[in-house]
């Protein structure tokens, strides 16, 4: 089993920077990729995917954070970051970091409804996010 330990959230005025990192420990899974996921406010049961890093190591976003956030993967040092630049309040939330070989598809951003999150990815504990106006 892999373990995935988050740091770097915090808070931050809107139109600020952060960056997250997430590394891997345990099992080594060659063949899965990762991704992080935000926690839908309100919405306990829901998470969004924002980036992952797909299979063949191009990066692949969501639609409201294109332009502002950086994914990367380190393979060697299993390590993940998301660099997030010009900050909204909409950003706001809790990230999570997630491995599964499912997060290689173009469709990564899909999780099926029903299923509990850990059945779906490894994921590492959340690190909040807060963008004030």
């Amino acid at each position: 089993q892999v373990q995935l330990a988050e740091s770097g959230g915090g808070s931050v005025q809107a139109g600020g920077s952060l960056r997250l990192s997430c590394v891997a420990s345990g099992v080594t899974h060659y063949e899965h990729c990762m991704a992080y996921f935000r926690r839908v406010p309100g919405k306990e049961r829901e998470r969004e995917g924002i980036a992952a890093v797909l299979s063949d190591g191009s990066a692949s976003y969501a639609d409201s954070v294109k332009g502002r956030f950086t994914i990367a993967k380190d393979t060697a040092k299993r390590t993940l970051s998301l660099t997030m630049n010009n900050l909204r309040p909409e950003d706001s939330g809790m990230y999570y970091c997630a491995s599964s070989v499912s997060l290689c598809s173009p469709k990564w951003a899909e999780l099926p409804s029903g299923i509990p999150f850990s059945r779906l990815a490894e994921w590492g504990q959340g690190t909040q996010v807060i963008v004030i106006e």
